[in-house]
């Protein structure tokens, strides 16, 4: 299929069956979200694979009763960094160093040229870096939907219950958006089979010449 027939097929899924996604094709969606791209390549987040059953039902029962949380089959919570520090970016040019040796001049002026970020206030910082997430969560829905595996994007969760289920505090992490992979059930989705909702192309998009 190519990718519109993909993303045609695709929806939201809200009823899952339980069964278990291929090991491979999980790998070549994490690694689609590894390629996507992100606010000077710094990847400001975690995503944290949920396979285990009785942490999904801890998720269910005390931070978001949505059946895809149990009935998929895995968990995937993405998970932004709520701070930047200079440690962060000494392993980021460390990578870059290693990746493309771009000398020391170079690195010395692009680390001044991104570090402006860390002069920002605690909430725009919190926001910019929660919105990193959502780049890659984007991937994540198109790579799901080119194996035929279904998902659906919830924001509807308890962010405190479900940070201290997980203990993303320590990490200096806090959950934005959760993304359940599995297979869609017919007979718990009533979402199954119905026509996608949509705007017309020319109260989309706006071709400025």
């Amino acid at each position: 299929m190519n990718l519109i027939e993909d993303l045609e097929w695709r929806y939201a899924c809200k009823g899952m069956n339980g069964r278990k996604v291929p090991q491979k094709i999980i790998e070549r969606i994490l690694k689609a979200i590894s390629l996507a791209p992100s606010s000077l390549g710094l990847q400001p987040y975690k995503i944290l694979v949920v396979e285990n059953e009785e942490l999904r039902e801890q998720i269910f029962e005390k931070a978001c009763p949505q059946q895809p949380i149990k009935g998929s089959s895995h968990l995937l919570v993405f998970a932004s960094y709520t701070q930047i520090s200079e440690m962060d970016l000494d392993d980021y040019m460390k990578l870059i160093e290693i990746k493309r040796n771009p000398g020391d001049e170079w690195c010395n002026n692009y680390r001044k040229r991104i570090s402006f970020f860390l002069d920002k206030n605690k909430n725009i910082m919190e926001s910019w870096l929660t919105h990193q997430t959502y780049i890659a969560l984007g991937i994540a829905c198109v790579a799901a939907a080119n194996e035929k595996v279904d998902s659906v994007p919830i924001e509807g969760f308890d962010k405190e219950e479900l940070n201290a289920i997980l203990d993303l505090p320590k990490q200096h992490l806090s959950a934005s958006i959760l993304l359940p992979l599995g297979y869609r059930d017919p007979e718990k989705d009533w979402m199954n089979n119905q026509p996608k909702i949509r705007k017309e192309d020319k109260d989309l998009f706006e071709i400025l010449k």
